[in-house]
Order: C-alpha cells, then sequence, then structure tokens
C-alpha cells in the first residue's frame, strides 16, 4: 500500500515517544518493515488505525509503500478493537481522548461508552471531565512528549483545578524546558508550599527554580562514602553483639553465684537438696536462730 492512500484521521489520539521512535527509526533503516499497519476502508482511501510511529519512521527513511493489513470491520469498531489490544498500555488521557472523539464522530451516547468500556457512567464523566479541566496546550505537549501522561495527570491536573490562568501560564514556559515527572512535581510543591514571589519565579522561569531547588539539595554520596557508612554500620553491629555478649556472661556468672549460695546453705543447715526437675525452683527459706543450750 501507498502511503498517499493513508488518511491519519486519528493521530491526535496517539502520544508520541522519542526514544521509541528513534530505536523504531534505526531498525527499519537497517531492515524491512516487521508488522504490518492496520487499516479499515474508506471509499479509495484507507483509515489508519495503528502504526502511527511505522509511517512516520517510514516517511523519515523516505518510502513511499508500506505493508499494512485491513480490517472488514466498522471504523468504531476498529477503534474499539485496537483499544483492547493496547488495554495494558493505555492511561486515563487514552481513554478520555478516545471517548472524546467517539462521543464526537460518531454521537455515542453516556451509557453506550460505559457499556463499550466495560465501566460505569460516573467513570465516563470522569474521564471527560478531565479534557475540560486540563489545557488544550498542556494535552498537546503530552501528545508529543514534552511532558508525560503520568506528571500531567498527578501534578498538573490538581494545579488546574486550583488555578486554571497559573497553569495555561506555565504550558508556555515548559514547552522549551521538556521536564521529567520529577521536576513537574518539584515545580507543582513549590507552587502549593511557596510564597507568591515563589509561585512568580515557577511560571516565569521555571528552569531557574529548579537550578536553585538542585543548588540547595545535597548531592549524594560517592562510592568511597557509602563503603565507609556501610563499615561504620558493621562496626556498631558488632560492638552491640559484643555487649550483648557481656551482659549475658555477667547474667550467667550472677546465676551461678546464686546456685553455689543456695547449695551452701543447704549444707549448713542438713536440709536435703532438691531433686529433678525444678531444682532450682525459687523457694522461700526461713532460717531459724540456733537456740544456746544451758548446762546444768
Amino acid at each position: 500500500m501507498e502511503l498517499h492512500q493513508l488518511t491519519l484521521r486519528y493521530e491526535h489520539l496517539r502520544k508520541r515517544h522519542p526514544r521509541q521512535e528513534r530505536a523504531l527509526l534505526s531498525s527499519l533503516s537497517e531492515s524491512e518493515q516487521l508488522l504490518p499497519i492496520v487499516v479499515v476502508s474508506e471509499t479509495e482511501r484507507f483509515v489508519l488505525i495503528d502504526g502511527y510511529k511505522r509511517v512516520r519512521a517510514l516517511k523519515r527513511l523516505a518510502r513511499d509503500t508500506v505493508r499494512a493489513t485491513c480490517w472488514q470491520v466498522a471504523e468504531v469498531e476498529a477503534l474499539l478493537l485496537e483499544r483492547g489490544l493496547r488495554r495494558g498500555t493505555e492511561d486515563a488521557l487514552d481513554q478520555a481522548w478516545l471517548m472524546a472523539e467517539l462521543q464526537e464522530r460518531f454521537h455515542c451516547s453516556m451509557d453506550e461508552l460505559a457499556r463499550r468500556f466495560e465501566h460505569s457512567k460516573s467513570w465516563v464523566s470522569r474521564r471527560l471531565a478531565l479534557l475540560q479541566v486540563l489545557p488544550a496546550t498542556i494535552q498537546e505537549q503530552v501528545r508529543v512528549g514534552t511532558v508525560s501522561a503520568h506528571a500531567a495527570m498527578k501534578y498538573l491536573v490538581p494545579l488546574a483545578r486550583a488555578n486554571a490562568a497559573a497553569v495555561q501560564q506555565l504550558a508556555g514556559a515548559l514547552t522549551a524546558l521538556k521536564p521529567t515527572t520529577r521536576e513537574v512535581g518539584a515545580l507543582y510543591g513549590g507552587w502549593q508550599s511557596g510564597t507568591q514571589r515563589t509561585r512568580e519565579l515557577i511560571l516565569h522561569s521555571p528552569q531557574i527554580y529548579l537550578q536553585a531547588q538542585a543548588a540547595r539539595t545535597p548531592a549524594p554520596p560517592s562510592a568511597t562514602q557509602r563503603f565507609l557508612q556501610d563499615l561504620g554500620a558493621l562496626a556498631a553491629c558488632r560492638a552491640a553483639s559484643c555487649r550483648s555478649r557481656s551482659a549475658m556472661d555477667r547474667a550467667r556468672s550472677r546465676a551461678d553465684c546464686s546456685a553455689r549460695s543456695f547449695s551452701r546453705q543447704h549444707r549448713l543447715y542438713g536440709s536435703p537438696l532438691p531433686q529433678g526437675q525444678g531444682a532450682f525452683r525459687p523457694t522461700v527459706w526461713v532460717l531459724m536462730r540456733p537456740r544456746t543450750l544451758s548446762h546444768p
């Protein structure tokens, strides 16, 4: 199939992963395409359902054709079937984008979406509400891989609910920064706990704020320092073991002294020692003072 016959209608539903696409590009440049793309027929053209990364890589390699398989099902059924095949890798934003597309293009009701996705209507409503809360600029950054979906869901959605204007302004600054999830979390934490001046710094120059936070964070210990720490921990364990052994020796010595004293008292007053099990069972002994005998 020739590439110009494809309609990339659902490219906006797919997130881009630059590292994976570089690896795919390298693989296709050295060998032929192994997995075919998935399309459905539409008059004289074909709608691409699965294989957007492969198509982008082939275009960058200046290829004209692509291996494809055509599913003989309706377009909406093909979208849902493809979604079922990659269910383990999708997140809440993937689900929300697909449900919004089904609502807009195929006029699916809330009841039908709940049945198709095997969830309740409230679950569908919460997913669709994410697209209303999260600005379109942030969603586009998630699509192109500038911001991870996990960072957007965990940090930017709560920030958008608290201050929509602030997250809009922050979105522009994050475009060139391309932060990691940890850095987005640091920005969100600084916004929550910071003063008005700190918040202005985060919105206008998030990179400067992250550099300041990194300077305040102590550097991780080197290999030599970790070795010395482990050596100190071992020495402390040995010292504790020696102290415990000394305490046990002292207790054993006291017990031996008590046993010898006990035996000596019994020999002095002629009482037989208890035999068998429980020979050193605690017993209360009443010692009588010897009576003085008078001679006639």
